[in-house]
């Protein structure tokens, strides 16, 4: 009990400075919004917002300095400094302020680009005051005496991956926004061009504000990833955000702009005279396809060698994501043909025919089943070998195995209460494969896949080598301050065990940060101090220096 009661405090002390700070953030932004000349009385009407941002102000402010100045004295202590709570903290109030300041700016300047200043003041008021926080907390987090130690690499890696998401997306806009207004102009549809552009006056001021606030995701994304280090990073937490951010969604934005763009051009090839509208109809798809697409793929094609540098589990992560995603991409296409054919002898979707949804099928099945072909090469998947890998790929294949057969149960339950409702209504023919149809197509798609990447699943457990299949040691407790990965594929392959990592900061120099690799024992020395040990559990320290200690733990 009495063990527990420093986390609880730490806990309540970090989650009201938070709030004092968010607090006293948000009064000075208020009274600074008032300050600034705008055209509007100090006061006015709105004499409760002033009323609040007095009572936020002169009581967070003061509150907030106090508590700061408390915790950063206890700071000092060794066990204060490693705490999770102070980690959480800066990270959290470090991204919150660079969120906050970095939208607010960039909201003011987009919008000045546009000749829009309504509101200014407010904008630059909030920048202003979340930019001292983030300043503030940027030094506390960089802090070599009294800096997080645990999670000292979330603030770099989380600005990083907001700043490249959202310089990303913004960039795909502009680059959607300029080429529909390419469309459209040769079309000699002015007005449908500055519709397409919002609120913006001109064609051009809508691709600006957009390119604005790609530039300043940039600039985040440069800042966190080339001066705070996080290209550097090679820790756990740094591989998943690069793979989630540098390979899936990128390859999601890449293959449905793909799929999208090869749809648009098959509608013009071959269903011009069905759908009957003009061609800058059937076009209104392709800039957002067209942007999405090249964005997507450059990121990805940037984050891709990267990721080839990184941990043998980050490099079979990306490639798992990325035939994941080209797979829900075919299984889609399957189903919407199977749905595109039975439309042929039943009633079509309202609005929407034969031929379109063929088409689509068949962009979707052609775009995902070739990158599905690429990156999975089922030629090859059954002679790979599979000692020493990371359990991923059985991960995976367990995962689209189970994930698969739920879709399939739901549309199969969903096509017999379609049938028994016909039956008891007395219908049936060509109305209940229009009821049928979507759900049909959907569970044969999703049928094929459970049914391969299952065959491949039993493969490869028939393949795996014994000591996988009767672990010597069910689960391994690895605690090092050392790059975890060899060692723990090294325990993982001499006894089979599920490995967790505790990070240890005891191994490093004082001068050092948490993610830094000194010199260590090789994994050869970890794998051959487990020999003989058979437990249910083992706790395994590797470190400081040549350290290795292998230890049966109860339970």
């Amino acid at each position: 009990m009495s063990s527990a009661l420093p986390a609880v405090r730490r806990l309540i002390l970090y989650v009201l400075l938070f709030a004092l700070v968010v607090i006293a953030a948000s009064g000075l932004s208020g009274l600074l919004t008032r300050v600034l000349p705008s055209g509007q009385v100090l006061a006015g009407e709105a004499t409760a917002g002033l009323a609040q941002s007095l009572a936020f102000t002169v009581i967070g402010v003061p509150l907030a300095g106090l508590l700061w100045w408390f915790v950063w004295r206890r700071l000092a202590d060794p066990e204060e400094r490693r705490s999770t709570a102070w980690d959480l903290y800066v990270a959290g109030l470090y991204s919150v302020a660079l969120v906050v300041a970095s939208t607010q700016l960039l909201a003011l300047l987009a919008g000045l680009v546009e000749g829009r200043t309504e509101g200014w003041n407010g904008f630059l008021a909030t920048a202003v005051v979340w930019a001292g926080v983030l300043a503030w907390h940027r030094w506390m987090w960089r802090s070599r005496a009294k800096g997080p130690l645990l999670l000292a690499d979330v603030p770099a890696v989380v600005g990083a991956g907001y700043g490249l998401v959202l310089g990303a997306a913004m960039a795909g806009t502009a680059l959607t926004r300029l080429i529909r207004a390419a469309v459209q102009s040769l079309s000699g549809d002015q007005m449908a061009v500055l519709a397409g552009q919002g609120e913006s006056r001109t064609w051009w001021g809508g691709v600006l504000a957009a390119a604005v606030w790609a530039a300043g995701g940039a600039l985040v994304w440069l800042w966190h990833w080339i001066v705070e280090g996080g290209r550097r990073l090679r820790t756990d937490f740094s591989d998943v955000v690069l793979v989630l951010v540098g390979i899936f969604a990128p390859g999601v934005a890449a293959l449905g702009g793909a799929g999208t763009a090869l749809f648009v051009v098959l509608r013009l090839l071959f269903d011009r005279d069905e759908a009957a509208a003009p061609v800058l109809s059937l076009l209104d798809p392709l800039p957002a396809a067209l942007a999405a697409g090249t964005i997507g793929w450059l990121v990805w094609a940037y984050h891709r060698p990267l990721v080839a540098a990184r941990s043998v589990s980050a490099q079979q992560a990306a490639r798992l994501v990325t035939a994941g995603i080209a797979l829900v991409g075919a299984a889609s296409g399957v189903g919407v043909i199977i749905n595109a054919l039975l439309s042929l002898v039943g009633a079509p979707l309202a609005g929407t025919g034969a031929r379109t949804l063929l088409l689509g099928g068949i962009a979707s099945l052609a775009v995902g089943g070739l990158v599905w072909w690429l990156v999975w090469k089922p030629t090859h998947v059954l002679s790979e070998p599979l000692a020493g890998q990371p359990p991923g790929r059985r991960i995976y294949l367990v995962v689209v195995f189970g994930v698969s057969a739920v879709a399939a149960l739901v549309t199969l339950l969903v096509i017999g209460f379609q049938v028994f409702r016909s039956w008891l209504a007395g219908g049936g023919g060509l109305a209940l494969i229009a009821d049928i149809r979507v759900p049909l197509g959907i569970l044969v798609a999703t049928a094929l896949a459970a049914s391969y990447h299952y065959a491949v699943w039993r493969h490869d457990r028939a393949e795996l080598p014994a000591h996988a299949a009767r672990p010597s040691i069910g689960k391994a407790i690895l605690v090092t301050a050392l790059d975890p990965e060899p060692f723990s594929r090294a325990i993982t392959e001499a006894t089979g065990a599920t490995v967790t990592v505790w990070r240890s900061v005891d191994g490093l120099p004082g001068d050092q940060e948490p993610h830094a690799q000194p010199e260590g024992p090789s994994a050869e020395a970890v794998a051959k101090a487990l020999e003989g040990i058979r437990s249910r559990r083992a706790l395994v320290l590797v470190g400081p220096g040549d350290r290795v200690e292998a230890l049966r733990l109860e339970g």
